[in-house]
């Protein structure tokens, strides 16, 4: 089903291309029509990219009489210090921008922007994370849209100033980019729910609040937002043309932070959204399909992990029984799914890179090391899900930053780096021999010389466990 939706996604982006959308925008060399925004900057203990976060936002081009920066600080270290002193050089140049501080970090990530929204001058509320680096001419790319007053909330494309740095930024990239173009284009394009990003987006303050204002009872924060805003009827506007360049995690250990927050925040988001998403009369049956499936997507890494563990009974119950065949014949037509993301993600990925045979098979050796990766961070990403389903909360942890984009660059001193290994390296460790053993038995099951049916699907296991494993042990996680 999961498959099936993604091909109509792909249809519906492929569709999307062919129209040109004509909307009712702000005229802003008209002073009348400039509204007034507030940015947020919500940080927390940001060492390495706080002076590039400040400097970049300095030189955001908009009438400094309608713009109002907020850096919304719950850090604990002597960032809180050197981030007010800075804040102080550029106020001095006539910036409206403010430091403000919390006593404790209630709500987290959404307790900040809560706060920072009570006293917030602007109409509209652009949101940028700490490793975000927006084009000067952002606001003025953005804003006009809001012209339209059903408008809650414009989102914009991630771009990714260090995609080449290693396997992993790759592959990071590679799943990004298909959300932010055949996803999100996808299902905005024909009305469906999309879901703002947590940054480099504007809200209408008056949509935030209609919509209850923030939550911080997920890790999700932005997801929960996006559905109440939506299911009140509020419009999403998703700029795939305008990309937000930014900065994805290098060491394993903040991506498997940031994949167990996300992970986490999209099954307690399913387990929030469920039956008001069912019971809505303002969608359509489509519409609400789509959204279940968006909510499940991180429910997906449970199917993906389960297979894989039954797998290997399964290749020997084939083989020993012969009355079964016919049933594991009928269930190979699940590979069906496979095929159909392989043809999803290549026009994701030519549209990126560009199309012709060198690149086709440059595409292939990227989506089988994506697969593979995505596999090995199945037990991660399901420890995740269960943990969201089941309602058991846990604290928001922020992805370290790195400001580095050289291979060479050095970030092995990052004071935010988890230093003990996660228990959960033993277990992927042994999942690597497992599936190991799975390439073994392809060789020795049956009487008819083996049976290789699953020799791809254990292969890309045992690499993507293997990766995991060696990339957690070297990298300290």
């Amino acid at each position: 089903m999961y498959a099936l939706a993604q091909l109509n996604l792909l249809s519906n982006y492929l569709s999307s291309k062919k129209k040109r959308e004509i909307c009712d925008t702000f005229d802003l060399s008209n002073s009348n029509e400039i509204p007034y925004v507030t940015i947020q900057l919500p940080v927390y203990n940001e060492m390495y990219v706080m002076e590039r976060l400040l400097d970049n936002i300095s030189l955001i081009d908009y009438p400094r009489e309608k713009l109002e920066i907020q850096v919304l600080d719950d850090s604990t270290d002597e960032t809180i210090d050197t981030t007010k002193a800075h804040i102080d050089k550029l106020a001095a140049t006539g910036l409206d921008i403010k430091h403000i501080t919390r006593t404790d970090r209630k709500g987290f990530k959404a307790g900040a922007l809560k706060d920072g929204l009570a006293i917030a001058k602007g109409e509209f509320i652009a949101i940028f994370d700490a490793d975000f680096l927006p084009q000067p001419n952002w606001l003025k790319r953005t804003i006009p849209f809001f012209k339209n007053k059903k408008v809650g909330v414009v989102q914009t494309r991630w771009g990714h100033i260090n995609r080449n740095y290693s396997i992993l930024t790759k592959i990071q990239a590679f799943a990004l980019d298909a959300h932010f173009t055949l996803e999100q284009v996808g299902r905005n394009c024909k009305g469906h729910f999309i879901n703002f990003n947590g940054t480099a987006g504007v809200w209408r303050k008056t949509c935030i609040l209609d919509a209850g204002n923030w939550e911080g009872d997920t890790l999700t924060e932005d997801l929960d937002l996006s559905y109440r805003a939506q299911l009140k009827n509020w419009e999403f506007k998703y700029l795939e043309d305008v990309e937000t360049p930014a900065e994805l995690p290098i060491v394993i250990s903040a991506a498997r932070s940031q994949q167990f927050r996300w992970n986490k925040g999209g099954a307690e988001n399913f387990r929030k959204m469920l039956w008001r998403v069912i019971k809505s009369k303002n969608i359509s049956a489509k519409t609400k399909i789509h959204g279940l499936l968006h909510l499940l997507n991180s429910t997906m890494f449970l199917s993906i992990f389960t297979v894989a563990i039954l797998s290997i009974p399964m290749l020997y119950i084939k083989n020993e029984y012969a009355h079964l065949r016919d049933y594991f014949y009928v269930m190979s037509f699940f590979v069906m799914s496979t095929i159909i993301f392989f043809v999803c993600y290549w026009f994701m990925y030519k549209n990126i890179y560009g199309s012709g045979f060198k690149r086709f098979f440059g595409y292939i050796g990227m989506f089988f090391t994506f697969f593979s990766i995505a596999m090995g961070f199945s037990l991660h990403n399901s420890i995740a899900v269960i943990e969201g389903h089941i309602g058991k909360k846990s604290e928001f942890v922020r992805t370290p930053k790195f400001n580095i984009r050289k291979f060479k660059d050095n970030w092995k001193n990052n004071k935010y780096l988890r230093k003990k290994p996660s228990p959960n390296v033993i277990i992927e460790g042994i999942l690597m021999l497992y599936f190991g053993f799975g390439l073994y038995s392809a060789f020795i099951v049956g009487d008819q010389g083996g049976d290789f049916g699953l020799f791809p699907f254990h292969l890309m296991l045992f690499i993507g466990f293997g990766y995991v494993f060696f990339k957690s042990l070297s990298s300290k996680v």
